[in-house]
């Protein structure tokens, strides 16, 4: 499946707004080194992550968001940014990914099959845009504030996050949008994703 129609599926109804630059280069500036080590997620939340960005943003004929390491900018997030009651409901969510999964397919998120996985991340995709059609959108400046993108259900805040992760990385700027990154320029937006800009996944 090409990567288009993969984030077409399952980010359906996410809100996506063009970043200003101040949330650009904050998002930029949460990328970790070369050779980070996890500080919030342990191992198995990690795996859990690692399968779910996998879904969301696959490798195909450019790196996806495991290539990115968008699993160590979501940790960094959770780390240095989140709130203790974020992290805590980011964290009781992941959880709440292994308990359907074990429901479902007797085994956890990471060890199902793809096809299991994907299937699962679209019943969880469809209930967020459920939950999000039953509340009124937020406005412009809201979702612009750095303080406002872990607000929402589990699975909204992930794919926000995952997006924003990939699409602010190296390989997401620059091989994936094929655009430029220049130390210290203002960049005015980045294109909401594929399909919005100038992404061709």
């Amino acid at each position: 499946m090409q990567r288009r129609e993969m984030l077409r599926i399952l980010s359906a109804g996410a809100v996506l707004p063009a970043l200003s630059p101040d949330l650009f280069a904050f998002f930029r500036d949460s990328h970790p080194p070369e050779g980070y080590a996890l500080r919030t997620l342990n191992p198995h939340q990690n795996a859990t992550v690692v399968a779910m960005i996998d879904q969301i943003i696959p490798e195909t004929d450019t790196p996806g968001a495991k290539a990115a390491h968008v699993n160590e900018f979501i940790d960094v997030i959770l780390t240095e940014w989140a709130h203790g009651d974020e992290r805590k409901n980011f964290l009781d969510g992941l959880a709440d990914v292994d308990k359907k999964s074990g429901e479902l397919f007797a085994k956890n998120f990471p060890d199902a099959s793809p096809a299991q996985q994907l299937s699962l991340l679209r019943a969880m995709d469809e209930a967020a845009a459920f939950e999000s059609s039953t509340h009124p959108l937020p406005d412009r400046d809201e979702l612009e504030n750095r303080d406002k993108q872990l607000e929402g259900s589990f699975f909204s805040v992930f794919k926000r996050l995952t997006l924003h992760g990939y699409y602010t990385s190296e390989i997401g700027f620059t091989q994936e949008l094929k655009l430029e990154i220049i130390p210290g320029a203002q960049h005015g937006c980045v294109p909401r994703g594929p399909g919005q800009g100038n992404a061709d996944g």
